[in-house]
């Protein structure tokens, strides 16, 4: 069978304001997702016996907890689809680093299934599927960079400068609970506008809090920091870290500045574009 070769792209948050708590936990925030050209990769290859496979399994994930999983067998029973699917992925993202690595490989396997099992969802329809899976998730389905509110499901695309981000991630994962449930999270920013964002840009408003729990995450800040002469702007941490970024005008300045990290910090660069690889990847491919 036809075996499709899917990117998972990475994302960043450009800013991350939190407007309030909401009555069940979650809260209503504002940001900015910017996708990137890089990412992992998901190999698929339908099957016509039901079962999903996926190898190799994350080191303490069992296969029923990860998302790939979890998304196949979710769009089968909304779907009523009796095909299965091989799944290999190829992993680069790292864990814990708040740039969307699970939550895009499961889009692009609601994508890619979608696409060779013909079950004929819409992307609306898949992104709802993909947000009881995790908040990120519809934006990598919906495959554009985009203006996001509510808990970061309600999307406005964005068109924005495709400049070169460096993204580094130091040697700690940030549990995302242990950040949104912390009783010194800033949670009451005054919303902004699109345009203001575009004019003034933001800030992480978890950024302080992360950088004091995580003294590894301050580190990477200050040693991109001390680039600033060449970068566009200060380090900025996406999401609830551990990741920081910063962005450059030309593709050759940023990889000057990676190849000079310290052995501690691993770290990639990578476009901004505003349009996911997956989608441009999958009309390719019709």
């Amino acid at each position: 069978m036809l075996t499709l070769i899917l990117p998972c792209p990475a994302k960043l948050n450009l800013f991350l304001h939190i407007t309030g708590r909401r009555p069940d936990g979650y809260h209503n925030l504002q940001t900015v997702f910017q996708l990137l050209s890089y990412g992992d990769t998901l190999e698929l290859t339908p099957r016509d016996d039901g079962i999903i496979s996926l190898t190799p399994e994350l080191p303490g994930v069992p296969l029923e907890a990860n998302l790939i999983y979890r998304a196949a067998r979710l769009l089968q029973e909304a779907s009523g689809c009796s095909l299965g699917a091989d799944f290999l992925l190829h992993k680069r993202l790292p864990m814990g680093g708040g740039i969307g690595g699970g939550s895009s490989d499961a889009a692009s396997a609601l994508v890619g299934l979608n696409h060779v099992w013909r079950t004929g969802l819409s992307l609306e329809q898949l992104a709802d599927l993909g947000q009881r899976l995790g908040a990120d998730i519809p934006v990598f389905v919906c495959g554009q960079s985009a203006w996001a509110e509510g808990t970061g499901e309600q999307l406005t695309p964005i068109s924005l400068p495709e400049v070169w981000y460096l993204v580094i991630t130091p040697q700690c994962e940030v549990p995302t609970g242990r950040i949104f449930s912390h009783n010194k999270l800033t949670r009451n920013s005054s919303a902004i506008t699109m345009r203001a964002f575009l004019e003034e840009g933001g800030r992480n408003d978890c950024q302080p809090l992360v950088e004091d729990l995580f003294p590894e995450v301050k580190y990477a800040v200050d040693w991109l920091n001390s680039f600033g002469s060449t970068s566009l702007y200060p380090a900025k941490l996406t999401g609830t870290g551990a990741s920081v970024f910063t962005a450059f005008a030309a593709e050759d300045e940023a990889c000057a500045v990676l190849a000079m990290r310290p052995h501690k910090l691993k770290g990639f660069v990578a476009k901004g574009v505003n349009e996911s690889p997956l989608h441009s990847y999958l009309r390719k491919s019709q």
